[in-house]
């Protein structure tokens, strides 16, 4: 018999990824299928290995639609399959979320559920845009109320008199197409038109726009603007205060989005940084990392590990490739008895700590040649093994073969991807992507090759390294920042730098 698989109501918060709860993300680790709204950020789908279903009550650009009833009925079949479910929504499941009544469906259905709170876009939208919507000053009380209410009521229920007299912040979600008429509600029941008001559109994105203007001109403004949903409509004093204590919009790199290149499970720590930045993190993979096609190359050379007086790594692949099947074969740390471990830069040395290894040797400037320079004074007459990849610059056996008994073994495989998603291809060619950050020279060469019939508008190419800028420059790509310290955070601040250069 097929037990009853649990539902899990989660807010996944406004669209920054960062305000998922840490509950949040424990679900979607432990989901067998994720339904996800039109306004969760997909970021959060790295979260996840579970089947992951886009979901959208309203039509869309490309005509899709999926009525309530259905999304009811997809969750109470999933989880009578068994199957661990997570309908994740954007902002709060029980605020303007129809959480309620996804809730009631599956009471009625007798269907295992919880609710995990997210944080709703009003909260989240008023910090994020300098907002405090309560202030012991001027807002000893806040209202939430929707400017989209059910079009099968015979009448709205929401009592303008009410808020015209409300002596603190009112929040509408869903209002930006109602924008006039509810200004104009609450002006008529008396609410003054001087009254500070703003729309916060994409609250939380690096593309959060704000419009401020008094209630009698809000309309016209945000309309001269060209504001997108989804947005909210704040009302009250507190507006009047947001510039003193603004932050987001002060991030360095707010606003610019950068294509990330890296092979979408390694890219955590980029995009990360990214966001923090202020940027939007736009995944852009260019190769896959596979294992090898056969593993007898590398079980043999696991077996005689301790043969060798140096193991040496240019890559974070090449650590998790090799230990980690040392540790699926049955071995650990011990089969490498005394021997010296090289890694030709921090990153890849961070990834030895994962194992709990430490590494002997990293070059001050984190490229092939400083990695061979820095070890062939310890090399000479030494059995030393490279880790690699099955393609790639030959600089550490042109460098050390003739002084140390070199080997090499390759742990993991490149695979170029065909081509780049349509979504890409548009975004490049409206110049609505900024930067692409190139993080390799293979990965430089792939770009070329990705981007060749595609206009590339306004985008601009970071590089790495030096090594990297040569290898872009030879394909044709013209570079317009270069890392000093060769790692994606160097390029971050490459950048960083470049902008305010031509600010």
């Amino acid at each position: 018999m097929t037990t009853t698989g649990t539902v899990y109501l989660v807010g996944a918060g406004p669209g920054d990824p960062g305000l998922l709860t840490l509950k949040g993300l424990r679900c979607l680790q432990r989901a067998d299928l994720v339904l996800y709204d039109g306004l969760v950020n997909p970021l959060l789908l790295r979260h996840t290995a579970a089947a992951a279903e886009r979901t959208c009550r309203t039509a869309t650009a490309d005509g899709l639609r999926l009525p309530q009833d259905d999304i009811n009925a997809r969750l109470i079949a999933a989880s009578r399959q068994g199957k661990t479910v997570v309908r994740l929504k954007g902002g709060d499941p029980f605020i303007f979320g129809r959480g309620g009544e996804e809730a009631a469906a599956l009471a009625a259905a007798g269907v295992p559920f919880e609710v995990v709170p997210g944080i709703t876009a009003a909260t989240a939208s008023g910090a994020y845009a300098g907002i405090s919507l309560t202030h012991r000053g001027f807002a000893s009380q806040v209202a939430f109320v929707t400017g989209h209410e059910d079009p099968a009521k015979e009448s709205s229920s929401v009592d303008y008199e009410l808020l015209a007299e409300f002596d603190g912040t009112i929040v509408f979600y869903m209002g930006l197409h109602r924008l006039e008429p509810i200004a104009a509600a609450l002006m008529e029941h008396g609410k003054v038109a001087e009254t500070p008001s703003c729309v916060i559109s994409r609250a939380t994105l690096p593309t959060q726009r704000i419009v401020d203007a008094p209630l009698a001109e809000i309309a016209a403004a945000v309309g001269a603007a060209g504001l997108h949903a989804p947005s909210l409509f704040v009302v009250g004093e507190c507006v009047r205060r947001r510039e003193a204590i603004s932050w987001f919009e002060r991030r360095p790199l707010f606003g610019k989005s950068i294509g990330i290149t890296r092979p979408v499970h390694q890219a955590g720590p980029a995009i990360e940084r990214c966001l923090e930045l202020g940027a939007e993190p736009v995944l852009l993979p260019t190769i896959e990392i596979l294992p090898p096609d056969d593993w007898s190359d590398v079980d043999a050379v696991l077996n005689r590990l301790a043969e060798f007086d140096w193991l040496v790594f240019t890559s974070a692949n090449g650590v998790s490739s090799l230990l980690g099947r040392l540790w699926e074969t049955g071995g650990d740390a011990r089969r490498l008895g005394s021997v010296k471990l090289a890694c030709i830069g921090p990153a890849t040395a961070e990834r030895l700590h994962e194992f709990h290894l430490r590494a002997d040797l990293v070059p001050d400037s984190y490229r092939a040649e400083a990695l061979a320079d820095a070890l062939r004074p310890h090399v000479s007459g030494r059995r030393v093994l490279w880790a690699r990849a099955d393609r790639g610059r030959d600089v550490l056996p042109e460098a050390l073969a003739a002084a140390a008994r070199f080997e090499q073994v390759v742990v993991y495989r490149h695979v170029d991807i065909a081509e780049l998603p349509p979504e890409i291809n548009s975004r490049i060619a409206t110049g609505s992507l900024d930067w692409i950050g190139l993080s390799s020279p293979s990965i430089a060469r792939n770009v070329q090759r990705l981007l060749a019939d595609v206009e590339c508008g306004n985008v601009k190419f970071a590089s790495i390294s030096p090594v990297t800028t040569a290898a872009a420059m030879e394909v044709g790509l013209e570079v317009a920042a270069e890392a000093t310290t060769y790692t994606w955070d160097g390029m971050f601040e490459a950048i960083i730098t470049t902008e305010r250069l031509h600010a």
